[in-house]
């Protein structure tokens, strides 16, 4: 039970940082579209400081903090993986470029026989 009562209270504070959070960004960009006489690096300053006072405040919520592991632990595979080298990136580049032009081909070909087949065979339109 007091699992549950914990976990509610953390979704309840979760949502009113979200909701904080979201009017964070809404006064940005009303100061940013408010302030149209004023010098662009102004409006631009008023725009990232809301949304990075929005991302801050959102950043410490456990909802937060999990996303942040979880873009730390995606930042860390991606690490792990072994890219192709420029070598085999240029081949399949090419064997792509080649299907497709076989492809089209293909396509067009089988387009101008069904073009045949029904106008000229069948319509006898030419």
């Amino acid at each position: 039970m007091s699992e549950q009562k914990n976990l509610s209270n953390e979704v309840v504070e979760s949502n009113w940082v979200v909701g904080v959070a979201i009017l964070l960004v809404l006064g940005a960009l009303v100061g940013y579209y408010g302030l149209v006489n004023e010098s662009l690096a102004i409006r631009l300053g008023v725009l990232l400081g809301g949304i990075a006072l929005a991302i801050g405040l959102l950043a410490i919520t456990s909802s937060g903090k999990k996303f942040i592991a979880y873009a730390k632990d995606s930042i860390n595979e991606t690490k792990k993986v072994v890219w192709p080298t420029r070598k085999e990136s240029t081949q399949m580049t090419l064997i792509v470029f080649a299907f497709v032009a076989v492809m089209a081909i293909f396509l067009w070909s089988a387009d101008k026989i069904i073009e045949w087949i029904i106008f000229s065979v069948l319509l006898g339109w030419k």
